[in-house]
């Protein structure tokens, strides 16, 4: 039986790709690199570290740092980041979200936050949904980020389920994988061609619903 829903933050719940977009471009510019709108389609649904050795090995800058600047550029990014995102609010709540986890307080489905996003529980409080969630894994306790199932099995240990019992949604191809290496049903938001490896594929949030999760589900464990 269904019994947990996974939930990535970044192009799931809310869209905050845009910030996380401007505060890379920002800091690129500053090292002299330029990140445009295709290169930050790289940067979706990876950890801020991650996201920046790949910013500095497109510039040419690989080796150029010491983890201590490192971890100062990613503080800088972040700390701008936080700045842009103070104005969300619950109008930036992507389609269809509120009604499912409505729908999955109502027949006690558990909802976790499995997102590689450390800011993850103050979005939630600014997008006021916080209290819909039973949980949300902080990314820095999983050994490994995505596409490492790691967050996704973290996910289920917090629902209190085996990841049989879980679909996980996600819209970056890297989630999908992790998803899938964790052994769960996978339902992406977005390019088919790009998020192939899900079990499910839907245009966007608003095609999202219980039912749709549950149909998903039945059928990728039958194919199992």
């Amino acid at each position: 039986m269904l019994k947990a829903v996974l939930f990535d933050l970044d192009g799931v719940i809310t869209d905050t790709a845009k910030f996380h977009f401007l505060a890379w471009r920002d800091l690129g510019a500053e090292l002299g690199i330029t990140v445009d709108e295709a290169f930050n389609e790289e940067l979706k649904g990876v950890s801020r570290m991650d996201s920046l050795e790949r910013i500095l090995a497109f510039g040419g800058l690989a080796d150029k740092y010491s983890t201590a600047e490192k971890e100062a550029f990613c503080t800088k990014k972040n700390d701008h980041y936080l700045e842009l995102i103070q104005e969300m609010t619950p109008a930036d709540i992507l389609p269809g979200i509120l009604p499912l986890l409505e729908e999955l307080r109502e027949v006690g489905l558990k909802a976790i936050v499995t997102s590689a996003s450390k800011n993850a529980p103050g979005i939630l409080e600014l997008l006021q949904v916080k209290d819909y969630f039973d949980g949300i894994v902080d990314p820095a306790s999983v050994a490994a980020g995505k596409p490492a199932p790691d967050i996704f099995l973290a996910g289920a240990a917090l629902a209190g389920v085996q990841p049989a019992e879980c679909i996980g949604v996600e819209d970056a191809a890297s989630g999908v994988e992790a998803i899938k290496a964790a052994g769960i049903t996978a339902v992406a938001i977005g390019d088919a061609e790009v998020l192939a490896q899900a079990d499910r594929v839907l245009a966007d949030t608003s095609a999202l619903s219980l039912a749709v999760l549950r149909d998903a589900w039945e059928k990728a464990t039958a194919n199992g």
